[in-house]
């Protein structure tokens, strides 16, 4: 997995309810675990921009509810901090549904993504309409 170039704040963890911003068919999603994560006993899994995670589909067309699938988080509530010094924080906390190695399963990625998740994942940047 590729180092991308920001000190991440992990600001999603289990439990964690997010929009899926591409056009799949599932609207809203839940994260339930997190690729690559190594934890201390009793603690939660935490994720942040680019990481690789399983959501369950909470709401969504009927085919892809409670289908549990894989995605790329790429916009948090959590303002974490770039190399340059600047801060960055979104509106809302956004993931696109990905295959295992991070291909996306849509066409079309609304909204922006961030720099970090194209630094990482360029297949889901060339879809966005916009990079920050």
């Amino acid at each position: 997995m590729k180092q991308i170039s920001a000190n991440v704040t992990r600001g999603l963890c289990t439990k964690s309810q997010c929009v899926c911003t591409d056009n799949s068919g599932a609207k809203i999603v839940e994260i339930i675990s997190v690729y690559k994560f190594k934890n201390r006993k009793t603690q939660f899994p935490s994720a942040g921009i680019g990481s690789l995670v399983n959501v369950v589909v909470k709401k969504g067309t009927p085919n892809m509810k409670k289908k549990i699938e894989k995605a790329v988080i790429v916009r948090v509530k959590k303002e974490y901090r770039r190399k340059n010094g600047k801060r960055i924080c979104f509106e809302d906390n956004a993931v696109v549904l990905t295959d295992l190695k991070g291909f996306p399963k849509a066409s079309e990625v609304k909204g922006c993504v961030a720099k970090e998740v194209g630094e990482r994942y360029p297949k889901i940047a060339g879809l966005s309409s916009a990079v920050i």
